[in-house]
């Protein structure tokens, strides 16, 4: 791939990175080095390796010998195994040659065929380094790219009448409490510990496996034998700690304790819609358990470090050790194939009834937050070492949510997240375009456009513009519904002719205007203030000088 000097430019200004690393090349880098650094590379998340930059990310040049870019593709070939496909480029920055070796995420353990095993990490400071990749770490990585299930794994040095037969029972009553799958409680509980996979048979005997001892084990068993089970619950104050409490219970126990402390914490507000009386909590319920379930099911167990549930000034906080399971990322949760490090573990809290049967747990996450007119979940403290769900406590909107149940009873049905998503957004920020929205449903914009064309037949929304440059905001009775009419007249107010008016009264004051400034001043996208622009420089009231970015406007003499 043809990189160019921009993004050249701007890989070298950003530095090195987990997935960029800048090689010297001035003493001719050693190929043993050169391989060890493909081999972290490819037993991280892959990347680019820009060799002939200094760290500081200063251009030195390739040695003459590294040109040879078929050659140096089979020397890694040869010198790694399992062997590892590079593609090179040649890139010419400053009269200076660098080498750019392009390498691929590896969903296997690489080594050097002189059996060097790392991978790279990145340090307290930030910068990157490549680290020994220690046998003990490897189940970790086949775990995050679903190649293996840990807690299918079984535990031979245990049998099956380690287990606690009142956890079994545990299940039977959370399976008719929740409800689970019926089918399980007429077997007997050999057979349930099969059915579940609780429990296998190795070489004629039966062996819990690490979802069977989570789950039926002694709270001491599962101490010695998976340590970093553990989770905290804490309530905080200000810097006051009201509540700091460990678990090291069995996975049912462990819920049923941290959810009774959880919802005694939960007030609710009643309004009334209609006839009826509807509760705003300042926690949804379902929301909650849906997240503390993630948490526990998808969680690391081969890294030490507690899931931490705690409520503070700021609101409700998950965070479980292990970052998103290979292929879920931050920008795709929404929409991303139901996937788990722990396959049997979340196949059980599934068929017992905790979690959503169907895998997508996520939108009832976002439902319950979305619904009383707070934020959106966020997400955005994660990173490769935690997952970290954070809901504000921020105070309900009683409006929107009567605004959700009006369109419930008129259509029989519960509204579509994407809705949801798309009424919420236009709610805080007033105006913006399927490409905004689209953004924040993860869908594409076909499948955006058409949420926005149901929601306009309902009266919810109104649009402005046409082609890429239509915009969305609330409608008129929405906002008339939530007591906001003096809002919506200033937000449809600046039609066409008043845009006109104001473009031209800038000029006016301060002699020209850029597209950039008719945005900020009629509060439009870039493609708006464009059309808007053109369609007055076409009308003969303003004259265009200069093109593109250095465009201006003025008025004609």
């Amino acid at each position: 791939m043809d990189r160019s000097e921009h993004e050249i430019k701007t890989i070298l200004d950003r530095g090195e990175t987990l997935i960029t690393e800048f090689k010297s090349d001035t003493k001719r880098l050693p190929d043993r080095d050169l391989v060890a650094a493909v081999v972290a590379m490819a037993n991280t998340e892959g990347g680019l390796i820009l060799l002939g930059v200094e760290d500081d990310g200063s251009v030195t040049g390739v040695q003459p010998s590294h040109r040879d870019t078929t050659g140096l593709k089979a020397l890694i070939a040869n010198r790694t195994s399992p062997s590892v496909a590079i593609s090179t480029e040649i890139i010419e920055r400053d009269e200076t040659r660098i080498l750019a070796i392009t390498v691929p995420k590896s969903r296997s353990i690489v080594s050097t065929t002189d059996g060097l095993v790392v991978r790279r990490r990145l340090m307290a400071s930030g910068s990157p380094e490549a680290v020994p990749f220690y046998p003990h770490e490897f189940i970790q990585r086949q775990a995050s790219l679903g190649l293996v299930d840990p807690s299918a794994m079984p535990l031979v040095s245990l049998s099956a009448e380690d287990l606690n037969p009142l956890e079994r029972q545990r299940i039977r009553e959370a399976i008719r409490r929740y409800g689970g799958d019926t089918t399980l409680l007429p077997l007997a509980d050999e057979e349930l510990d099969g059915a579940l996979g609780l429990v296998t048979v190795v070489e004629g005997v039966r062996r819990p496996t690490v979802a069977g001892l989570l789950l039926l084990g002694h709270e001491e068993t599962i101490r010695r034998h998976i340590p970093a089970h553990e989770v905290a619950f804490q309530v905080l104050e200000g810097t006051g700690v009201h509540v700091n409490e460990f678990f090291r219970k069995p996975l049912l126990q462990t819920f049923e304790e941290v959810e009774l402390r959880f919802k005694a914490r939960v007030v609710e507000q009643e309004i009334q819609v209609g006839l009826f009386r509807v509760p705003i909590p300042n926690y949804d319920r379902r929301a909650f358990r849906e997240g503390f379930v993630n948490a526990l099911v998808h969680r690391d167990y081969a890294r030490l470090g507690a899931v931490h549930v705690r409520l503070d000034d700021d609101g409700l906080a998950i965070v479980s050790p292990g970052g998103f399971i290979e292929g879920v990322t931050l920008h795709n949760l929404l929409v991303a194939p139901p996937r788990s490090r722990n396959p049997i573990l979340v196949d059980v809290v599934k068929r017992i009834g905790l979690a959503e049967r169907t895998g997508r747990g996520i939108d009832r996450i976002y439902e319950g937050m979305l619904r009383y007119g707070r934020p959106e979940p966020d997400y955005s403290m994660s990173d490769a070492f935690s997952v970290a769900l954070c809901m504000s406590r921020a105070d309900g909107d009683p409006s929107f949510l009567e605004m959700v149940l009006a369109y419930e009873s008129r259509t029989n049905g519960s509204m579509p997240l994407d809705s949801l998503i798309i009424l919420s957004r236009l709610h805080q920020e007033r105006r913006l375009t399927t490409a905004d929205l689209a953004a924040s449903t993860q869908k594409p914009e076909s499948s955006t456009r058409a949420t926005l064309e149901k929601l306009l037949e309902a009266g919810m929304i109104e649009a402005q513009g046409t082609g890429r440059g239509r915009s969305y905001m609330l409608g008129a009775k929405v906002y008339k519904k939530t007591g906001q009419k003096a809002a919506y007249v200033r937000q449809a107010g600046f039609d066409s002719l008043q845009q006109e008016q104001m473009v031209l009264a800038y000029i006016g004051k301060h002699g020209s205007i850029k597209r950039g400034e008719a945005m900020e001043l009629c509060r439009l996208t870039g493609p708006q203030a464009y059309y808007l622009l053109h369609r007055l420089a076409q009308q003969g009231k303003i004259r265009k000088q200069g093109e593109r970015r250095h465009a201006l406007y003025t008025r004609e003499p």
